[in-house]
């Protein structure tokens, strides 16, 4: 039998420690601290979501699974503020960012929150294009907002997720994403 492999995102735990602070490096240029993941995952505002890769089916028995994405949200009043969302430099392009950033907003809506924010850098052209496909705008610019360059960070705001219709478009995107993994011969789990 042939080994499939399985996407799963779940919350991070404490024995995620090591390789939460290996894919920050490996994203951010480390970012956070292993005390800042820390307080993290201890607080009640925080979620920490991770993306896990394993194989299933294969033998000899398959590796431990592999974390591959990190997400970050904030529960600040009825705002998600979303502080991170990595993934690992061999697995971009693939889809993945998007499963996170839906993974996060799965999460702002569990929450009851009412709209999700974010910072991202001006020259992450990528990233802008993700965030706008999931209906975020542009709020505004924090000018000098990263800290190892200076770059400015760009403000996006989304809207609308205590609306009504809002858990019925959260369904669409799980299966648009499940879907555009699935042809890559990978099954999402959220």
């Amino acid at each position: 039998m042939a080994a499939i492999s399985l996407i799963e995102l779940k919350p991070l735990t404490p024995e995620n420690l090591p390789a939460i602070l290996e894919l920050d490096r490996l994203c951010f240029g480390g970012l956070w601290t292993l005390d800042g993941y820390k307080r993290e995952l201890d607080s009640d505002c925080s979620d920490l979501l991770g993306l896990f890769l394993s194989s299933v089916g294969a033998v000899p028995p398959c590796p431990p699974a592999r974390l591959i994405g990190i997400g970050c949200l904030w529960a600040i009043l009825e705002e998600a503020h979303i502080t991170i969302l990595g993934i690992d430099p061999e697995y971009r392009n693939c889809g993945l960012g998007q499963a996170m950033l839906v993974g996060l907003m799965t999460s702002a809506l569990g929450r009851k929150l009412e709209r999700a924010t974010l910072e991202v850098r001006v020259s992450n052209v990528a990233a802008i294009s993700l965030y706008e496909k999931y209906g975020f705008k542009k709020a505004g610019c924090r000018k000098g907002y990263y800290q190892d360059n200076g770059e400015d960070g760009l403000i996006l705001w989304r809207g609308g997720l205590h609306h009504r219709e809002f858990p019925e478009i959260l369904r669409g995107w799980q299966q648009e994403v499940k879907e555009r993994l699935g042809k890559k011969g990978w099954i999402l789990e959220f």
